[in-house]
């Protein structure tokens, strides 16, 4: 017979909102919500950071868009703290995921926040409590991992796994397999923040994955394409040309 499990201890919860209807329906929410002990509220991100300086929660549910200390602002104040809270931010923009993988945010949820969304993330933040302590690895500068709205919530994407990444007016679309996703960041930002021994551009539209790539090709007229293994074709840029041949050692 196997031994019983004990129970999860209650996260100590600081919820972080300018606006009070906010944070009444996640006062609601996490009362509705194994797992959470909700010890306070703060309006602000100064009051924010004096509230963990106190209470000492295990995680915040914070806004990120706030006059003054913004959220983004409160968890960079915190990421150098060896005990620091976990953070789920919790907003009705999607085009702060990018930044919130800099500043190693456990979730992402966007406004309204649902009651099984947030038992999900919560359970993520005891997934991650549970990890044995390990030597954090040193920063290679670049993003591997990328929050995407999907739906009704946001979802984790390795940058790994991306093929292609084609911009779409103000949003970037990332192709992963037969899927793609749509995020709000221009190609520029995006280039800058891909690992270049990993990602090429090819187009002032368009940056492959360069293990995506199955061969380089001309059709006799100066204008060259990018074949890629899944059978796409990518017109390569003129600004890009000399780039793209260095791939093959030319």
């Amino acid at each position: 017979m196997a031994a019983d499990t004990a129970p999860e201890r209650a996260l100590r919860t600081l919820i972080v909102d300018d606006e009070p209807l906010a944070i009444e329906r996640l006062q609601i929410l996490c009362a509705q919500t194994d797992g959470i002990d909700l010890v306070g509220t703060a309006s602000d991100g100064e009051a924010a950071l004096r509230l963990v300086e106190a209470l000492k929660p295990d995680l915040l549910l914070c806004d990120i868009a706030m006059p003054g200390l913004d959220g983004m602002g409160v968890a960079q104040a915190l990421e150098k703290q060896a005990d620091r809270p976990a953070i789920i931010f919790c907003t009705a923009f999607d085009q702060f995921a990018v930044a919130a993988f800099d500043v190693a945010a456990v979730d992402y949820l966007l406004k309204p926040v649902s009651g099984e969304r947030l038992s999900k993330a919560v359970a993520r933040v005891h997934d991650k409590l549970r990890q044995p302590p390990t030597e954090k690895p040193q920063p290679t500068g670049w993003t591997e991992e990328f929050w995407v709205p999907h739906r009704s919530e946001m979802i984790r994407v390795a940058a790994a796994d991306i093929d292609r990444i084609e911009a779409e007016r103000d949003y970037m679309r990332l192709h992963i397999g037969q899927r793609s996703f749509l995020l709000h960041q221009t190609i520029s930002e995006l280039e800058r923040r891909l690992d270049p021994n990993r990602f090429i551009r090819l187009h002032r539209s368009t940056i492959v994955r360069r293990d995506h790539i199955a061969k380089l090709r001309h059709d006799g007229l100066g204008v060259w394409h990018a074949d890629l293994a899944d059978g796409t074709e990518v017109r390569i840029g003129r600004t890009y040309l000399q780039a793209a041949k260095a791939i093959t050692g030319r």
